[in-house]
């Protein structure tokens, strides 16, 4: 194992580059990290229009929600990689394709994650903004959004972990990422398959095991942080 890992580590972090394209665990960190930040903002509209007075805004975009998630991701990179550009006639490459892919799944589930945060802060929340004046729109993005975005940080954290992972299906468009260079570096060596893979579940391991440690502790710092600022809010002052 250890001669696969000083034979290969180059191949298996960053591809062919810079003599070809970028690939291997960079690549699969790079795809994760631009799929959740570009799926973030439209998560949250998607997630504000769940919990919309609009009747008219929110059953479309629950439904819209609930295909995107009752389909598996495989599905929808079949459908990006062939559907959209025999629609628009412009064919994407892969990296695309799985990116378009990534931010449609996640933001699915990224506005159920906003929902979840926005409808498990303390009642009274919005009544208290817009009796101070605001109208919805403000009192949801100055007093309740800003609180859910505190408390989702944990689950935004673990969806990050879930990303990770589904970047290995980029294998079946052939998309360089850190699975596809294992596979290839598989056909290179032959005879040690079992090293290989366990090398790749080792990385996907301390990846993923990592973050779901992060996200704990994360969970735990910001519970503690709103534990303390209860008390000191119910405090009774003691005057001179």
């Amino acid at each position: 194992m250890l001669e696969i890992i000083h034979d290969y580590w180059v191949y298996f972090l960053i591809g062919q580059y810079p003599n070809g394209p970028l690939g291997g665990l960079v690549l699969t960190l790079l795809l994760a990290s631009c799929g959740l930040v570009l799926a973030l903002p439209l998560g949250i509209v998607l997630g504000l229009a769940r919990v919309s007075p609009w009747r008219w805004l929110r059953w479309p975009v629950t439904g819209f929600v609930f295909v995107v998630r009752g389909l598996p991701l495989l599905m929808v990179i079949f459908w990006a990689y062939f559907f959209l550009p025999s629609v628009t006639g412009v064919k994407t490459d892969q990296f695309t394709t799985m990116l378009i892919a990534l931010v449609v799944f996640d933001a699915a589930y990224l506005a159920e994650i906003v929902r979840a945060g926005i409808q498990g802060l303390p009642r009274g929340q919005m009544e208290t903004a817009r009796a101070l004046g605001l109208d919805y729109g403000r009192a949801m993005r100055l007093v309740v959004l800003p609180q859910a975005l505190r408390s989702m940080l944990p689950s935004l954290v673990n969806q990050f972990v879930s990303t990770i992972r589904e970047t290995s299906l980029g294998y079946i468009i052939g998309l360089a990422e850190v699975s596809f260079i294992a596979t290839q570096i598989n056909t290179q060596v032959f005879t040690k398959p079992a090293q290989i893979y366990l090398i790749l579940g080792l990385t996907y391991f301390i990846l993923c095991f990592g973050l779901s440690r992060f996200a704990y502790w994360l969970e735990g710092r910001l519970a503690r942080r709103g534990m303390s600022t209860a008390s000191a809010v119910s405090a009774p002052k003691v005057s001179a």
